[in-house]
């Protein structure tokens, strides 16, 4: 099954229709999410003057009242998108929203002692993109040295979703995934730096076994009886295109990989933006 829009396009019609609303209650991470996508599409077609004054209308009561967002990981993370922002805009206010989350979630210390793989992203969003901005290593010293000590990396290479819950959830393991990709990225040197991307490929290599012949991967990563599960799919088809584009994954390896991963998601994507096995 192939998608009947070329890639382009499906980018045109997903960014019509998420990323409009900042007014939900309460926020979370795909709300920053979507604006994020919908700025780096304008950036490729040399539409992000335009976007980005529309994101900085759409978000301005939030920035005014940034403490009405929830002290959450989830909430906090909704600042992702805040950094890309900031450089299209250069409103100084825009760069302090995600600092302002990002100190939040680590004067709180928000990573759950139960180990959940969904704080990999909400630290590595949040904590990355600060370091990135500031130059200042304690955002990257808490994040890589949460990553380097997490204890959920089961023999077979995946991740349980926690302590609580020893089970290979594919969102779970995607955000395992892509938490990892996002440190890699926004911290490129740190001494704990080639800890991470050994474990990180062992955890991608894991993965790449259980890819379903779609290019799907399933709600459980492991049982071939539960669905084959769309928001997993995307998160690590884009954290193995991250990998690639970055230099810390060999393209001949991997790019077969993001290639089936994209077919697969990009088919249950349609006309109107609509998700399928979400």
């Amino acid at each position: 099954m192939k998608s009947a829009f070329p890639p382009l396009e499906t980018a045109r019609t997903l960014a019509t229709v998420y990323g409009h609303e900042f007014s939900a209650q309460p926020l979370t991470y795909p709300h920053g999410v979507a604006l994020s996508g919908r700025l780096r599409l304008a950036a490729i077609e040399g539409e992000g003057t335009a976007v980005g004054q529309d994101i900085a209308r759409l978000i301005e009561p939030v920035v005014q009242d940034p403490g009405a967002i929830p002290d959450a990981g989830p909430c906090l993370s909704v600042a992702c998108f805040a950094d890309e922002l900031f450089g299209v805009t250069e409103e100084e206010r825009h760069r302090d929203f995600l600092i302002t989350m990002a100190d939040r979630f680590l004067a709180r210390a928000l990573f759950d002692d139960d180990v959940r793989v969904e704080d990999f992203f909400f630290g590595g969003t949040l904590l990355g993109r600060a370091h990135r901005l500031t130059g200042q290593a304690a955002y990257a010293d808490a994040l890589m040295d949460y990553l380097g000590a997490v204890d959920t990396q089961q023999p077979n290479g995946l991740f349980w979703h926690c302590h609580a819950s020893p089970y290979f959830w594919g969102r779970g393991n995607a955000f395992a995934a892509l938490g990892m990709a996002e440190a890699l990225e926004y911290v490129p040197a740190h001494p704990r730096r080639d800890e991470l991307v050994a474990r990180h490929c062992s955890h991608l290599e894991a993965l790449a076994k259980f890819q379903d012949v779609s290019g799907m991967w399933r709600q459980i990563i492991d049982d071939g009886g539960t669905y084959l599960e769309h928001s997993a799919t995307t998160m690590i088809g884009y954290t193995i295109a991250r990998g690639i584009a970055g230099g810390w994954l060999e393209p001949g390896r991997w790019r077969p990989v993001a290639q089936r991963a994209w077919e697969g998601a990009a088919a249950r994507i349609g006309g109107n933006g609509e998700l399928e096995h979400v």
